[in-house]
Formats: structure tokens, sequence, C-alpha cells
């Protein structure tokens, strides 16, 4: 019938119709990708693709957003600039290489005033002031960095050795599944960034100083999971390097391994910590036979620490597993007061309180052991410590058990700041105030006799339960001097 052809008919245009629209925003969806073989890069890793690279970030960009892609093949460059709606994807396969001829980067002087932007520097991966920028894939960054000689005049981190990635001040970040090689200096930088993500990615950081995995500063909103670092210098660090605070970070089912600092907080402090958490995490020493700076077993597995004024509050380390490191836990409240910027003022002594370390399980071999310090005039305060089991190999005579530690409230944060050898087997705990250790382990092993305890100036002090096993025949369990009130332990 008529009629019924009519409808039949319509119902066909209106298929044709969808299937027409469907193709047309398909089409739309994949239009700002550019993939820079397809613009003439070539994959040897010898000829340079700066141009073409940069080219397709800026169309992406300019068309609303999309992917630049980086396929299998070896892709070299020079310092590029991410911008808003990119997503830099290095494919399976691919591997780009930072070129090793410093001409190649740019000298780029940021806007954001910090302690390391008060100059120009160099990057492989640029960005700042963008908005939705990523880099994602399987693919390897390798940034040569140990083409940068560190014995050169002037010679200074992301200056005349460039960092692989620095983004600066900006909103929705997020690196994922990207494998990052030897830069030059730091790995990372992310500095007053807002919601950032960083999530499976691996870095392998050894052939120059000044080799972090990855250094969060003065950012909000951050989770950094699942990642694999191993580097010569710091971990994963957070600093503040400005007066942006570094606030609501959760680090979460790492394994990190350092020469220096695994899991930190600091050295820089300025803007301070905030609402910040470390959980399920394992750290061991790096792979890496030859450290350029550091320690064989690495310097520390946790570091809390505040030296540059700021106030630190609102810290939770928990269920970290640590295998051989100098020092399992080091806690510093100093007064460095070094200032972010020539013309800031100087800062003024910081505060670190409120830090909760529970579930560690961790085994040392060093004489150093863990330290909780404040300074004679600035305590730290509201410290609490649960369900820890330490394993101390090292030896320990009664000399160094009687021996004392030198103050040094402007030194540089480092475990040994105090020298190599602390007279507690267990804790050193010195300029402190309300703190309390709830079942803590120590097994001592070999000729031992350094009590698990050592507390000098602290007040308001408690130890619940504490089990400590030695070859040593009766171990002390604490030691305080006559500048303690209100210490107790109980059973």
């Amino acid at each position: 019938m008529p009629g019924q052809r009519c409808v039949v008919s319509k119902k066909l245009k209106l298929h044709f119709v969808i299937a027409f629209l469907g193709m047309l925003f398909s089409h739309a969806s994949f239009a700002g990708n550019i993939n820079i073989l397809d613009k003439g890069a070539i994959p040897d890793g010898k000829t340079l693709v700066t141009e073409i690279l940069q080219t397709a970030i800026d169309k992406v960009s300019e068309q609303g957003g999309g992917t630049v892609i980086i396929p299998p093949g070896h892709f070299l460059t020079g310092s590029i600039i991410l911008k808003s709606g990119v997503n830099l994807e290095v494919q399976k396969g691919a591997v780009l290489l930072g070129s090793t001829k410093l001409e190649d980067y740019l000298s780029i002087q940021p806007e954001f005033v910090a302690l390391r932007t008060i100059q120009p520097t160099k990057q492989l991966i640029f960005s700042e002031a963008q908005n939705d920028v990523s880099i994602s894939g399987m693919g390897i960054i390798d940034g040569q960095g140990a083409a940068f000689s560190s014995t050169l005049p002037g010679d200074d981190a992301g200056i005349t050795r460039p960092h692989l990635i620095q983004m600066i001040n900006c909103k929705n970040v997020k690196i994922e599944g990207v494998n990052l090689r030897n830069s030059g200096a730091w790995m990372q930088h992310y500095l007053a960034c807002e919601n950032l993500q960083i999530l499976g990615i691996t870095v392998y950081n050894h052939c120059n100083k000044n080799n972090d995995g990855i250094d969060v500063d003065g950012c909000s909103n951050v989770v950094i999971s699942d990642c694999i670092i191993d580097s010569d210098d710091d971990g994963i660090c957070l600093k503040s390097t400005s007066p942006a605070i570094c606030k609501d970070v959760t680090v979460s089912n790492c394994v990190v391994k350092s020469h220096c600092n695994a899991l930190k907080l600091g050295t820089e402090s300025t803007g301070g910590f905030k609402n910040v958490t470390f959980s399920n995490c394992v750290v061991s020493p790096s792979v890496d036979p030859d450290p350029v700076y550091g320690t064989l077993r690495g310097q520390s597995a946790i570091s809390v620490e505040m030296v540059d004024g700021g106030v630190l509050d609102g810290v939770n380390i928990s269920n970290i597993t640590i295998t051989e490191t100098d020092c399992p836990i080091f806690v510093r409240l100093g007064n460095r007061a070094r200032k972010h910027a020539p013309d800031a003022p100087v800062p003024g002594m910081g505060t670190l309180r409120n830090v909760h370390i529970s579930n560690i399980i961790a085994t040392t071999s060093s004489k150093l052991t863990s330290s909780i310090t404040g300074v004679s005039s600035a305590f730290a305060e509201n410290i609490s410590l649960d369900n820890i089991r330490i394993t101390n190999l090292s030896d320990g005579t009664a000399e160094e058990a009687s021996m004392a530690v030198k103050e040094n409230d402007k030194g540089y944060p480092t475990p040994n700041m105090f020298g190599d050898i602390l007279p507690a087997s267990g804790f050193f705990v010195r300029h402190v105030r309300n703190i309390t250790f709830n079942n803590i382990q120590l097994f001592n092993k070999g000729d031992n006799v350094r009590p698990a305890f050592i507390f000098h100036n602290v007040s308001d002090a408690l130890i619940i339960n504490p089990v400590v096993r030695s070859d040593y025949e009766k171990p002390e369990i604490i030691v305080k001097d006559q500048h303690c009130e209100n210490v107790r332990v109980t059973q």
C-alpha cells in the first residue's frame, strides 16, 4: 500500500541519517589525533623530530584537544611544550629520545616564582598554565642524561642538565603507563599543579646527579599509585619550594628503590604539607650497584622533614615493608630557613605536628637506625607510631650507647646529619612533645648493647607494650636524660 511504502521509506531514511551522524561524530572524535609518522618524522633515533612534534601538539591543542601519537620506532627530540587538551601517547615499541646536545633544549623562564624557577631552565617536556594535559602509553621516554656533564662551571639541575618533565601551574594532569629513563637531573617536577594523577609508570634514573624519581612540589589533589621507581636520588618526594602548600596527596601501591630517600616529604618546605597519606608501599635497595650520591642501601625509607618554615600537619604513613635501608624512619623539624626566592623574607621557624606512622616492617644493617628530632627552640609534636617491627643487624658497643649526639639545627636534613652512629638501637628521640610508641618490636642481632630508645628533652611520651629481643642478655628499653618530663613505659 502507498502509505505503508512511505512509512518504510521514512524508517530507512532515519537509519541512514543516524548512521551518517555516527560516522561524523566518530570521525570528529579522532579528527584531532596526529601520528607523527604521518607528518614525516623519521624513526631512526638520529634525526630530530622536534619541529614535527611541536607542530602536531600545537595543531591538536588549537583544534580543541586530542592525541599526538608516537608510534613504534626511535624518535630524537629537543624541548617540546605540551599544551592544553593534548595527550602525548608513546605507544608500546616507541622510544622518545632526548637530544644529547644542550643547544636542542629551550631555555624557558617560568612565570611561577619558586626556588627552582627564578632563572631560565631546560626541560625535555615542559608545560605551564595549561589544562587537561597528559602523557600515556606503554613506550619509553629516555632523556639520555648521561650526556650532560655534572662538572661544568655553573652546573645545576635544569640548567646544564635538563629535566625530563616539568609541569607548572597546570590543572588536570595525568601521567600513565610510560617508562621514564635517564634524566639529566630530576625525572619529573610538578609544581603548583592541581588534580595530578601519576599512575602505573616505571622510572629508572641513575645516570647523573639529582636523579630523583618523582617530585611533587606545592601541588593539590594528587594521586600517585601502582608505580615502580628506582632512582639514584630521592624516589617519591613531596616538596614545597614556594608559598604553595602541598596538600591532599595520596601515594599507594608503589615499589620504591633509592640510593637516598625512598618516601619523602622535604627537603624544601616553605609552603608546608597538609593531609598526606603514604600506604601499601615496598622499599628496598636499588638494583644499581654504583651510587652517584647517597648510599648503596639507601639513606632512608621514610623521611618527614620541615626545615624551611611552613606547617606540616596531618601525615599518615602505613603498611610499608622495608628491606635494608640505613634509616627506616627519619622525622626532622629543623631551622635551615632557606628562602624560596632572593627577594622573599627569611622563613620563620616551621611546625611539625600530627604525624602517624603505623604497620611498618623493616630490616637494617646500619648503626644509624631511626630518629625523631626537633630543635631546642621548637619541638616536633603529636607523633604516634604503632605496630612497628624493626630487625637491626648491626652491632653496638657500650661506648656507642653513651655517646653524645651533636645538635645541628640548621644542617641539611638527612639521617646522618648527627653522624653515622646513633646511641639507640631503635629510636633516638630529641626535642619532641606528645609522642606515643605502641607495640614496637625491636630485634637486635649480634653484639648490640645499645638501648632500644634514647630520649633527650622529651615531654609527654608513652611507650606501650614494647618488645625488645637481643643476643645481649639484658637489653635496655629506654634511657632518658634529666630534661625529660612525663615519660612512661607500660607493659
